[in-house]
């Protein structure tokens, strides 16, 4: 395998940066109103380090036990870094995932609503938090059905939860635009500005249709098995 290089993972970022400036503009947005998360999963340290040093801060991992492996020591070196965690949370490793993380993209059920309050209310710790939306009735993912949005907002700030707006995942193989759109309409609705949607394939989709926080792996880090 290829040794990842700072040149190389800089000539990436500065490749994606370009898109979500041209992206923005198209929307008449200003690039700075869109974050980008670099999503680490499944990468190693030394893939993630050169990306660091590139500039890019904000960094996003599935899994609370894989992240624990990795980004204490790197946090401690880096310690302006953010870190969200974007995949689904078991409520029983919500007091790791409030000590570890900055953000939550994945809060989706009333039970993960109790142990998240609970554990930022143990830690006096507030993390940011996106209520993930099945944005396709998919029976295979997580995120709250579009239905039980307003009750599970209600949950959530009746617990104190900081929410920040919205995440979904869209089906795969079919046209993102309409369910970025769809989720941009409740985010409106419950007063919401934030919008976690678009990664690697589409995110140009989704600024243009009001992403403020984008996921982007593959982009930054090349396919598997390259650096």
């Amino acid at each position: 395998m290829q040794e990842a290089t700072t040149e190389t993972t800089a000539g990436r970022l500065a490749h994606v940066q370009a898109e979500i400036a041209a992206a923005a503009k198209i929307a008449r947005r200003s690039p700075d109103d869109v974050a980008l998360i670099a999503v680490s999963k499944t990468r190693h340290a030394d893939e993630i380090e050169p990306l660091i040093l590139a500039g890019q801060r904000r960094f996003g991992e599935n899994r609370v036990h894989e992240a624990a492996g990795k980004w204490p020591m790197l946090k401690a070196a880096h310690p302006d870094i953010e870190l969200h965690l974007i995949g689904q949370l078991q409520s029983n490793k919500a007091e790791e995932a409030v000590a570890l993380f900055d953000a939550i993209h994945s809060l989706d059920r009333p039970s993960l609503v109790a142990a998240l309050g609970k554990a930022m209310q143990s830690q006096g710790r507030q993390i940011p938090c996106f209520v993930q939306v099945n944005i396709g009735a998919e029976a295979q993912k997580g995120g709250c059905a579009v239905e039980a949005l307003p009750d599970l907002l209600g949950t959530a700030r009746e617990e104190g939860i900081d929410i920040a707006g919205l995440m979904c995942l869209p089906p795969a193989n079919i046209e993102p635009a309409p369910f970025f759109a769809l989720l941009a309409e409740l985010a409106a609705r419950h007063g919401l500005t934030g919008l976690s949607m678009g990664m690697s394939g589409d995110f140009a989709t989704a600024i243009m249709l009001g992403a403020t926080h984008i996921r982007i792996g593959t982009a930054l880090f090349g396919e598997r098995g390259q650096s």
